[in-house]
């Protein structure tokens, strides 16, 4: 197993107002938690920037006209997300980042895993529009590299606590790439309901699994058991992508979530365990939201640990888990004619 860390200190000249949650000091944890990874002898290595061709397989080419023209420029895009003379860089790295980690992993050994530590982030962003921080729908960008690397069968899984609407309508109706939300419901941006799950050819391939507030270690352990796990394992991924946000973090200020730093890093050793069983370990992580500085530093330290193949200390929770158990009856009667489960 190799593990690679693709970032850029251009990631702090995106910045937004004072009071913004997505604020630099974010990529400054970011910045020690690699520069740990790289003292113990792990490869910290510079993304490349994303081309026009790569976005608009997801974005419009009138969106990515737009964003360009905030260049230099400070603008309010939306009520909640933000350019300043620095963004649009940092944005068309960070979308880079995705898909060179893709690259990586694709052009590597069995095995060969990245980690792409950004922002800004990019799972809410749409294919006309910016929102809830974010610019480029970066993991969906890099799923689509993936499809034009001739991959048939991508796995996205998106434990942010945000459900990842941008994502989710990138491929709603697309049965090659399958999209695995865990996410607060009610909760911004709305969408990701049980009864999501795709159109078209695409109908089964979206999983929405929508916790309520206050959801543990444990209720998350069982719907990801009983639900989401499975669900990989029956796609049988050839590569497996995760939109990794840190603010279903029970410190996190933007949520109502009771996940423990430890339980990112078993989380996400659950999910490495299924790209080891179905696609020789190929996996990227590419950061979402997080937004309480020490719970996000110590949750990238144990998720690098997982995707390093370290797994001590990461017990499955135990404990009762009503609203792991509600999810897993509200979404059962809309994905059990396409998954056995």
């Amino acid at each position: 197993m190799s593990l690679t860390i693709f970032t850029s200190p251009h990631f702090a000249d995106h910045l937004t107002p004072p009071g913004h949650p997505e604020r630099v000091e974010r990529f400054e944890v970011m910045q020690v938690v690699a520069s740990e990874f790289g003292k113990r002898g792990g490869h910290v290595e510079s993304p490349r920037r994303v081309t026009d061709q790569e976005i608009i397989r997801i974005h419009d080419a009138d969106y990515l006209t737009a964003i360009k023209e905030t260049a230099g420029r400070a603008v309010a895009l939306d009520p909640d997300t933000f350019t300043s003379p620095g963004t649009f860089e940092a944005a068309y790295l960070a979308a880079g980042a995705a898909v060179t980690a893709v690259e990586h992993v694709l052009d590597g050994p069995a095995g060969t895993r990245a980690l792409a530590l950004v922002r800004p982030p990019g799972h809410h962003a749409e294919r006309h529009r910016a929102m809830g921080f974010c610019l480029f729908n970066n993991i969906a960008i890099a799923a689509a590299a993936a499809r034009a690397h001739g991959l048939n069968r991508v796995a996205i899984v998106d434990y942010d606590v945000h459900h990842g609407n941008g994502t989710q309508w990138s491929f709603y109706n697309d049965p090659s790439v399958l999209f695995i939300s865990s996410h607060q419901y009610p909760y911004y941006p709305g969408t990701g309901a049980a009864g999501d799950i795709g159109t078209s050819a695409g109908a089964g391939f979206t999983i929405n699994l929508p916790l309520s507030a206050g959801a543990t270690d444990a209720d998350y352990e069982l719907v990801y058991s009983k639900m989401a796990l499975p669900i990989l394992r029956q796609f049988r991924p050839q590569l497996i992508l995760i939109s990794a946000g840190f603010d279903a973090h029970m410190n996190d200020p933007l949520a109502g979530m009771r996940l423990t730093s430890p339980y990112f890093g078993h989380l996400t050793s659950a999910i490495v365990a299924v790209a080891d069983e179905c696609c020789e370990g190929r996996l990227v992580a590419v950061t979402e939201g997080g937004y309480d500085l020490a719970a996000l530093a110590e949750s990238l330290r144990a998720s690098i640990r997982a995707l390093e193949g370290d797994t001590k200390g990461f017990a499955a929770p135990t404990g009762e888990s009503p609203r792991g158990d509600a999810t897993v009856k509200a979404v059962l009667p809309h994905v059990r004619d396409r998954w056995k489960l």
